[in-house]
């Protein structure tokens, strides 16, 4: 195994957005049963910290590669296109006040305690960021527009931060 392959690579898959979750997963399985640390556990000092090498970096690309967002960034990133993210403030306007709304909802549905529309709220945010990702999938696979899907990834990177506040407010409503 070469420590510089890249995470595609390393679980034998296609270097691609969409992926087969289950055979990413059924991948890393095997990947972690070889080079497990317990396998090496009696093995030498050498053999030992190369075990724990190896199983962190199957770790690290398994977590990019599991998730949507973080894969698209590393297809970027191994294509040598720069997701700008310090580019995020020159978002288009409309996106932004889009943004706006959707925070503003989930803060005035917080504060009412109204969990009813949070759930509301969320299910729309998934099915936006399922759509977002569809779409990113085209860009990046089949019409390999890489500006078109760095400027969707910048999106996404709000979107996915959106979310997590929505969750937030769903378990302060909760408790």
């Amino acid at each position: 195994m070469d420590f510089n392959t890249d995470h595609f690579s390393l679980f034998e898959l296609p270097t691609r957005f969409r992926l087969d979750s289950t055979l990413l997963d059924q991948r890393y399985l095997e990947m972690q049963s070889r080079v497990h640390p317990d396998r090496f556990s009696r093995a030498g000092d050498a053999e030992r910290r190369l075990s724990l090498q190896w199983a962190t970096r199957v770790n690290e690309a398994y977590q990019t590669l599991k998730k949507p967002l973080s894969r698209a960034r590393y297809l970027l990133h191994l294509s040598e296109h720069d997701v700008g993210s310090e580019n995020n403030v020159l978002m288009p306007a409309d996106f932004l006040i889009e943004q706006m709304e959707w925070r503003e909802a989930v803060a005035e549905a917080r504060a009412a305690g109204e969990h009813h529309e949070l759930e509301h709220l969320h299910h729309r945010l998934q099915h936006d960021i399922a759509q977002r990702y569809d779409e990113l999938a085209a860009l990046i696979d089949e019409s390999h527009d890489l500006e078109q899907a760095a400027d969707r990834v910048r999106r996404l990177m709000f979107i996915e931060k959106l979310l997590v506040e929505l969750d937030e407010a769903m378990i302060a409503c909760e408790e």
